[in-house]
């Protein structure tokens, strides 16, 4: 990085995406290679989930059609309700297979890009492709554990605002209050509250990989952590999501529900989409891990480099986490 530890708290919005970018295309030969064993897969993988579920669902939308056209009781009711039920048992252990598949790559990817843009930070200069593979297996094990609590803790939010929703909109009865009551107060908080969640969760993966912590000690430490840049990281974590949410926008509208187009420009615009897509996913992994660091300057706490190198180097034998006193930053007095 180019600024000094000490200076990194003073980076606004811009500047977080400048030091990222820098990393990015200083060492773009390193994360070309990650993009394309880990990014590029997670990306195809999200484009083919949306084209498959699509596809399935047309599927059973027009054999429940024809389940509702057949007379009771014939052979054309019978063979159309055996074809609803095989769609929808394929469509299950499509997603089944798809969310689990979308699990184990994007904790690959992440433990790849935090290791790789924290070893670039302690100014390692032996860092290589085949030494990040390595790491990453191991690493992503505490990233699954962080995973399954911040999993738990957005379930525990999503089923409160669901059964508040149904609460008030019971309560209310026939009279217009109950809706207003549930869109203008309940459903902006719980935006705040997914959001925080969600921006504690992502700093939380980065605990889990730098720290000695994992699970729920480490979205405790990101909620400490990202006290003072709540804001910002907020701010970054939407604007990111919007950029994710208009390539998915765009693949649907132009390829998986547009028509009329020929073979060689659907093929250029997937490609591009693709790209796009790899590269807003690679932007945003390298993002949070500078935040990471922003807040550890933030707060006045320096990491010594050589012992966060000893800590990532031990991910490259058997794993022994640093105590303590050596991970977290000593007071810095300004």
């Amino acid at each position: 990085m180019d600024c000094e530890p000490e200076e990194l708290q003073f980076l606004g919005v811009v500047g977080i995406y400048q030091e990222a970018a820098k990393i990015l295309a200083g060492w773009r030969r390193l994360f070309v290679k990650i993009a394309g064993a880990l990014v590029l897969p997670l990306s195809i993988l999200f484009f083919a989930h949306i084209a498959i579920s699509h596809r399935l669902f047309s599927t059973i939308d027009s054999d429940e059609s024809a389940l509702d056209d057949a007379p009771p009781g014939s052979t054309s009711e019978s063979s159309a309700l055996q074809r609803v039920v095989s769609d929808w048992s394929a469509f299950l252990l499509f997603k089944g297979f798809y969310l689990v598949a979308l699990l184990v790559l994007a904790l690959l990817s992440t433990a790849a890009v935090v290791y790789s843009v924290a070893s670039i930070y302690t100014a390692r200069g032996d860092l290589a492709f085949r030494k990040v593979l390595t790491v990453v297996p191991r690493v992503w094990r505490r990233l699954m554990v962080t995973f399954l609590w911040a999993f738990l803790i957005l379930l525990a939010l999503n089923s409160a605002t669901i059964a508040l929703l149904v609460f008030i909109l019971l309560m209310g009865g026939n009279s217009s209050a109950g809706p207003v009551l549930a869109i203008l107060v309940v459903i902006p908080l719980y935006l705040v509250a997914l959001v925080y969640v969600s921006v504690v969760w992502h700093l939380a993966s980065v605990v889990s990989v730098l720290e000695d912590a994992r699970g729920l000690e480490a979205m405790r430490r990101s909620r400490r952590l990202i006290q003072g840049k709540l804001l910002k990281a907020s701010v970054i974590f939407v604007k990111l999501n919007l950029c994710f949410g208009l390539v998915e926008w765009a693949f649907r509208v132009l390829l998986v529900r547009g028509s009329g187009r020929g073979t060689g420009l659907s093929l250029v615009l997937g490609l591009l989409l693709l790209l796009l897509l790899c590269l807003v996913i690679l932007f945003a992994l390298a993002v949070q891990t500078v935040i990471y660091f922003v807040c550890k300057s933030y707060h006045h706490e320096s990491i010594d480099k050589s012992n966060l190198a000893d800590h990532l180097e031990a991910y490259l034998g058997e794993y022994v986490p640093l105590k303590s006193q050596d991970v977290q930053m000593e007071q810095l007095h300004v």
